[in-house]
């Protein structure tokens, strides 16, 4: 059975662990998203979320993209190759509706499967 939790684990939790993503990454795109990876050796993907104050405003608005995220993440992680992931917002994305957010972090996880099949 594959496991669909997201836990400590499943973070990049430290200013080192993001460091490391944000020195050599591979760079995904959508309207609303940037996200940024590297390969993980240790076989775990790790989720990490750089919503800026400055893109989203409002405290509540970032913490729904938050929860997106990470629900989405969860759902999908065990699809995706072993990696460290930092995902970032472009402006406008706070008056999206949650199943738009949904489509274009599908999208992204998409791109991410396909190019790592090669």
């Amino acid at each position: 059975m594959v496991t669909r939790k997201f836990n400590r684990e499943s973070r990049l939790l430290t200013p080192g662990h993001f460091k490391q993503v944000f020195t050599h990454p591979t760079r995904f795109s959508s309207k609303h998203f940037t996200v940024l990876i590297t390969a993980n050796p240790q076989q775990q993907n790790r989720l990490g979320l750089a919503i800026a104050k400055k893109r989203v405003k409002l405290a509540v608005q970032r913490n729904r993209i938050k929860r997106l995220t990470r629900e989405s993440f969860r759902l999908n992680q065990h699809r995706l190759p072993a990696i460290d992931l930092v995902v970032m917002v472009k402006s406008g994305i706070d008056e999206l509706e949650n199943k738009d957010i949904n489509h274009q972090l599908n999208g992204i996880w998409r791109k991410i499967i396909q190019r790592h099949k090669k």
